[in-house]
C-alpha cells in the first residue's frame, strides 16, 4: 500500500537547515584553510629563497676564511724571516758605505780656490794649478778622471 506523501514537518525542514547551514560552515573552513595553505606556500617559498642566498653567503665567507688563513699564515712565515731580514740589512748597509768610503780614498777636494778661477776647463786648471800650489814636479803629467766645483754650503 502506497502511503500518501505527507508534507514536512517543521522538524525535518528545521533539520535540513541545520545541515545546510553545517555544510555552509564546513566549506568556509575549508576555504579558509586552503587560504593558509596558500600563504603559508608563499612563505615557504620566501624561506627557501633566503635559505639559498643565506648558503652562498655561506659559501663566500668560507672562501674570505681561505684565503684570510692563507695570507695569514704566509704573513706568519715572512714575520719569523724578519730577524734574517734584519741582519742581512744591516750587513749590505755596512757593505754599501765601505764601498762608498773606497770609491772615495782617490778623491782630493781642494777649499778656498777664487770663484770661476777655472773658467769652463776646470781638469786644465788643476793640471797647471797643482804643481804652482805644491812646488813639485809631476812626471807624468797629473791626469784626472774626474773634476768639478761644488758650492760652498749655504
Amino acid at each position: 500500500m502506497a502511503s500518501p506523501k505527507t508534507p514536512p514537518s517543521s522538524a525535518a525542514a528545521s533539520a535540513n537547515s541545520h545541515s545546510d547551514v553545517a555544510t555552509e560552515l564546513i566549506l568556509q573552513e575549508i576555504d579558509a584553510v586552503g587560504r593558509r595553505l596558500e600563504a603559508m606556500d608563499l612563505k615557504i617559498t620566501d624561506l627557501s629563497a633566503a635559505s639559498t642566498s643565506i648558503w652562498a653567503d655561506i659559501a663566500s665567507f668560507q672562501h674570505k676564511v681561505t684565503d684570510l688563513d692563507y695570507h695569514l699564515t704566509n704573513g706568519e712565515g715572512q714575520l719569523a724571516t724578519l730577524p734574517e731580514r734584519d741582519s742581512e740589512l744591516q750587513f749590505l748597509c755596512a757593505k754599501i758605505t765601505d764601498l762608498e768610503a773606497r770609491s772615495r780614498r782617490d778623491n782630493v777636494r781642494f777649499f778656498g780656490i777664487p770663484k770661476h778661477k777655472e773658467a769652463s776647463h776646470v781638469m786644465a786648471f788643476l793640471r797647471d794649478f797643482l804643481p804652482e800650489l805644491t812646488g813639485l814636479i809631476f812626471s807624468p803629467s797629473l791626469e784626472f778622471q774626474w773634476a768639478h766645483r761644488i758650492t760652498p754650503p749655504q
